[in-house]
């Protein structure tokens, strides 16, 4: 399975890996993941990581973006991690590399790259590039493992989703054979100060419940600026606020930002993937996000999810 992507990076000196805009942990745990990978293996290669930022996860070592010009991308092969649609790319100028990759768990929607690989078995990105470290005995320094096992935490809930395996297990016990220490991984990721908290219990006080027990919040753009906090924050931060309420099995986090409303939409029973999809989004088929042109659309996502509902 691994062999044509192997192949790839063997191939070209130069490579700039690339994911999806608005990283979470398991976006950027790959991408970090995969560029130490490629550096350990093979060091007479470039390699680099592109992208915007993430404050949330600006603890994870080596996460600051580098600088590429343009005219690197000419010679250079372009990996897409953890991304099923173009339109969710950080930094379009993958489209100017010589040659592309795509390495994904989404489920798939449209074809990226010239060479694609999409396996949604894995419960994230990083146990992906993780297990083709593993199987083609490529070099996983200490930085490379904590960060991918960093990313398989933050997509798998803490081990606790229904994506989590037998397999997960065994690409988090491979990892940690590095020995780095996951206490300061739990402590950043789950550990806030009590102003998070509080904006936690404000956004709880927001949910509302649709005629078929669909919970949903709605940010507006001047409500979003006045908590001060970053995008991901309050848009994927703030989702799963809605996620343990008895009686709910679909939860939605509408924000508004500069670019459109974001929609992260969240279930415990229903594959609710084709509807991000049909909105220009993607993802799994219990947690999905799209981009929404603005509050009537929201609106219009919340009937097809109670569609989806029935009865």
């Amino acid at each position: 399975m691994f062999e044509n992507i192997l192949q790839e990076i063997r191939s070209y000196d130069r490579i700039i890996i690339h994911r999806h805009s608005n990283p979470d942990g398991d976006a950027l745990g790959s991408q970090i993941g995969l560029k130490h990978i490629i550096r350990e293996s093979f060091p007479e290669k470039e390699v680099y990581a592109v992208g915007d930022s993430s404050k949330r996860f600006s603890f994870i070592e080596d996460s600051v973006m580098d600088e590429v010009a343009d005219e690197m991308y000419e010679s250079a092969l372009a990996v897409i991690l953890d991304t099923s649609a173009s339109s969710l790319i950080s930094d379009a100028r993958y489209k100017t590399a010589k040659r592309t990759v795509r390495m994904d768990h989404h489920i798939f929607c449209e074809r990226i790259a010239d060479v694609e690989l999409t396996d949604t078995s894995y419960e994230s990105c990083c146990g992906l590039v993780a297990d083709f470290a593993r199987k083609c005995g490529l070099a996983v320094n200490q930085l490379a493992a904590k960060s991918l096992y960093t990313g398989m935490i933050t997509d798998s809930g803490r081990f606790r989703y229904d994506s989590t395996t037998s397999k997960t297990f065994e690409i988090a016990a491979f990892l940690m054979e590095r020995k780095f220490t996951t206490e300061d991984i739990y402590r950043n990721l789950y550990a806030d100060d009590f102003s998070r908290i509080r904006l936690r219990a404000e956004f709880v006080m927001k949910i509302k419940f649709s005629e078929k027990n669909v919970a949903y919040i709605y940010t507006t753009l001047d409500e979003a600026r006045a908590t001060g906090e970053d995008t991901f924050t309050i848009s994927r931060g703030m989702v799963n606020t809605m996620g343990d309420i008895r009686g709910v099995d679909i939860w939605v986090n509408f924000t508004e930002a500069d670019d459109g409303v974001l929609c992260e939409i969240r279930s415990s029973k229903y594959n609710i993937n084709p509807i991000a999809v049909k909105h220009g989004g993607g993802g799994h088929a219990k947690a999905s996000g799209a981009t929404l042109k603005d509050r009537e659309e929201a609106l219009e996502m919340i009937s097809e999810l109670e569609e989806l509902i029935g009865g």
